[in-house]
């Protein structure tokens, strides 16, 4: 990692593993903890960035009340997997489109229609295993759990949820490519190609014939005068399958593996289920699925550490600024009870972490990963008794765009039913 003084008054870093390099992917956190307090901003050569770490920093990008920054940087860092997304959208092109999607995660119709679904897939998926004795959480559930839930959704065929499994998993992979290898990238924009060919039709037909799924609702809704083109729904398909699919999944996966490794936590949340919206926000806080969102600038801006030109891309390092000790006490500590999140805003735009972002652009699937979650984890705990993780295992995270327990093998007592 170098400071470029011509394009920045960024100060010169101490020595960090480069987020690149496999000691960074290895610990990000400790790499994490040196840029806050010794190079809060760094001209990062290889990714063509600025890479800010400080809570205040990022709080600041995502909110945005001056227009400073900007998503053009999705341009070229999704559109090329998903088509233009509705994340690339701004003013009031970008309110008419939210407002076209945004009710089917929200409200009546997140109670109404799709909480049967999420409750209907964790308890098939749970059924399966319940009675072994032993499972993998990650292979046996997380990953399958939202990416159902979100086809049921939208009514297509979960026969095809290996598909849907490895188009998401190739798009995360194209979206975390900070390296550049030309083949990952490729197989990202195959996908897009795949995807589109699988959706267009399925899209036309619900025109035609519409059922009573978020696809036909879709494709009917209308704002303004505005509805959405077949593109625009193959797009946001895409990009819910992807961003659904991978974050729910590794934050179910990670909420366990956090609980697992304090006993005394996952006790009282066995005991008070209210306590799971309270573990899930400390899990988005502690161990973020995503870990980096990136930003444009609009005009030159100042940051702590520096100064970063008009139309520069600034990586906002998520996994960072939610540990930053000027913002939370001993960050590095998961605690369900602490006292400086709250968890009764943890899923709305007044959050205060950062896992779903802020401002305009903050997460449009907050209340259904909440749901998924909340009802993920009930179910789960009602059926696994007295839970602990396989003999000689320790979990531990992979990835560096999006981060996560690849595995979890646990044993527990059956409970009938």
């Amino acid at each position: 990692m170098t400071s470029a003084p011509h394009e920045s008054t960024a100060k010169q870093a101490a020595p960090l593993p480069d987020i690149l390099s496999p000691a960074f992917a290895a610990d990000p956190y400790g790499a994490y903890r040196i840029m806050r307090e010794s190079a809060p901003l760094i001209r990062h050569e290889a990714t063509n960035s600025y890479l800010v770490s400080r809570y205040e920093d990022v709080e600041r990008i995502f909110k945005d009340k001056s227009g400073e920054f900007t998503t053009e940087n999705y341009d070229w860092q999704i559109e090329p997997v998903h088509g233009r997304t509705i994340l690339q959208l701004g003013g009031r092109e970008h309110a008419v489109r939210r407002a076209l999607v945004a009710p089917a995660f929200r409200g009546a119709d997140l109670q109404e229609k799709v909480l049967p679904i999420i409750e209907r897939n964790a308890r098939e998926l749970i059924n399966a295993f319940r009675h072994t004795g032993e499972a993998d959480l990650v292979d046996a559930f997380a990953t399958r759990f939202p990416v159902l839930v979100i086809a049921d959704m939208l009514g297509l065929d979960r026969a095809d949820h290996d598909r849907f499994h490895g188009w998401y998993s190739t798009v995360i992979a194209f979206l975390g490519n900070l390296a550049g290898d030309p083949e990952v990238a490729a197989a990202g924009q195959r996908t897009r190609r795949e995807f589109a060919e699988y959706m267009i039709p399925i899209i036309r037909q619900r025109r035609s014939a519409p059922g009573d799924d978020l696809l036909s609702a879709l494709c009917a809704a209308e704002v303004d005068g505005v509805r959405m083109s077949d593109e625009d729904i193959k797009a946001f398909c895409s990009l819910l399958l992807a961003a659904g699919g991978e974050t729910t999944d590794k934050a179910i996966a990670s909420l366990f593996a956090n609980l697992l490794a304090h006993p005394e936590q996952l006790a009282a949340v066995r005991e008070d289920r209210s306590l799971i919206e309270r573990a899930f926000a400390e899990t988005l806080r502690h161990s973020p699925p995503v870990h980096m969102i990136m930003r444009q600038t609009a005009t030159e801006v100042e940051l702590s550490g520096g100064t970063v030109p008009a139309g520069a891309t600034v990586t906002c390092l998520i996994g960072s600024a939610n540990r930053d000790e000027s913002r939370y006490r001993e960050p590095d500590r998961f605690d369900i009870f602490r006292s400086d999140l709250t968890g009764t805003t943890a899923f709305s735009a007044a959050a205060d972490h950062l896992a779903f972002a802020l401002g305009r652009h903050f997460c449009v699937g907050a209340l259904l990963a909440r749901a998924e979650v909340v009802t993920g984890v009930n179910q789960l705990l009602d059926a696994l008794g007295e839970l602990r993780l396989a003999d000689d295992f320790t979990p531990f995270e992979q990835g560096v765009f999006t981060r996560g327990p690849r595995s979890l093998p646990v044993r527990f007592t059956p409970v009938p039913g």
